[in-house]
């Protein structure tokens, strides 16, 4: 058995969403952006998943993850991953022109791509504009370019990685707008810090504003039974049901990691003490449960009280919360204070629990908690926070 679990007909239907999209999907050619907490599964998805079936769909693939060194600059990443693709398209025996002429056939030269530019200037002030390189890409490879950008926020912490978005940009609208292009040029973000990965489609003055924002699909009762399975041919005969299993995944927010500990933690009780397994597992998945919500949470603390009453406003709504600047609102935040509270102390602790991940901006004035695994702990400790 495959020690990964793979996710087939989700990778199959985005790729077709991707690559041949329909009247509703042609959004999808603007971008699209992925959001979802760490450790939920997206860049397996994307690796094991997604990538091989674009590929095997005939797109040519160029993966960067942002936060592979984060002492290089997004740009320098994003630069050096385009110069290691062309440099592999222009050796007529690479393992990736011979992949690309098999997908493609006669249309893709066996003798390497030749560009017009030195691709060693590529990010380089002389250099070729990534426009002019994803241009001569598309049309030597005579199909889709798929640009995957994993932690795509991280774009947004230096200056640099902010151009490095508008200059994308500027390569989709130089491509897909082209009477009889041989192929389009395709953006795919993800990040696992959703406040930002949401401001980046949300705001006017982002470069990919109005491109497609879903948050991951999380994993489900598949991976639980493929766990399950993996533990018996290992030899496990004392496991938990299904059902109590997919309970306790769900309760630990559908993260593979914390299922994976509380599994080991079931396992080595059951060893040592005993028990029975349907009724030990909900007890540690909770108790795991409380201790990463508790983490979150402990962020909100040290912000403060303004912190904590505003996250109130908005964690008590499960479609967004308004009018956290109004006159009204503060005079509830001044309730809870115990004092006077003016409206311009707000946005500034509201983009501090931004950053910080707690809560993210879903539309103009509109804002949701970030996480709704902290959402859930955070209601069922109510009295604590207030």
């Amino acid at each position: 058995m495959s020690t990964v679990y793979l996710r087939p007909e989700l990778a199959e239907q985005m790729a077709s969403q991707l690559l041949n999209p329909g009247v509703l999907d042609e959004g999808l050619r603007s971008g699209l952006f992925l959001s979802g907490m760490r450790r939920t599964g997206k860049t397996t998805f994307l690796r094991h998943d997604l990538i091989p079936v674009l590929e095997a769909k005939g797109a040519l693939v160029i993966y960067v993850d942002l936060w592979s060194d984060t002492l290089v600059s997004p740009s320098k990443l994003l630069h050096n991953a385009l110069k290691h693709t062309l440099a592999e398209l222009q050796s007529a025996g690479s393992g990736m022109l011979q992949r690309l002429k098999q997908r493609k056939g006669a249309e893709v030269s066996v003798m390497g791509f030749s560009f017009s530019f030195n691709i060693d200037h590529i990010g380089q002030a002389e250099g070729p504009t990534l426009a002019e390189v994803l241009t001569s890409l598309v049309e030597q490879a005579r199909t889709d370019v798929v640009l995957v950008v994993d932690e795509v926020q991280q774009a947004m912490t230096t200056e640099d990685g902010r151009q490095m978005l508008f200059a994308l940009k500027a390569a989709r609208d130089a491509i897909n707008p082209r009477p009889g292009t041989p192929g389009h040029f395709l953006f795919i973000g993800t990040g696992s810090h959703q406040a930002q990965v949401s401001e980046l489609t949300a705001k006017r003055n982002q470069a990919f504003s109005g491109a497609v924002s879903l948050s991951f699909p999380l994993l489900d009762e598949g991976y639980v039974s493929f766990l399950l399975a993996r533990l018996a041919e290992q030899g496990e005969d004392t496991l938990p049901s299904l059902a109590v299993a997919n309970q306790a995944f769900q309760l630990l927010g559908h993260r593979p990691e914390e299922m994976l500990k509380a599994l080991r933690q079931l396992l080595s009780t059951l060893k040592t003490q005993g028990g029975d397994p349907d009724a030990l597992l909900p007890v540690i998945a909770g108790t795991l449960r409380s201790m990463a919500a508790d983490m979150e949470l402990m962020k909100l603390e040290q912000l403060g009280e303004l912190a904590k009453a505003v996250f109130a406003r908005i964690a008590e709504r499960d479609d967004g919360a308004k009018g956290l600047f109004s006159a009204d609102a503060a005079a509830g935040y001044a309730n809870r204070l115990g004092r006077e509270v003016k409206v311009e102390e707000i946005q500034p602790v509201l983009n501090v629990m931004v950053a910080e991940n707690l809560v993210m901006r879903t539309g103009h004035g509109v804002y949701s908690v970030a996480d709704p695994f902290v959402q859930e702990i955070w209601r069922e400790r109510l009295d604590m926070w207030l």
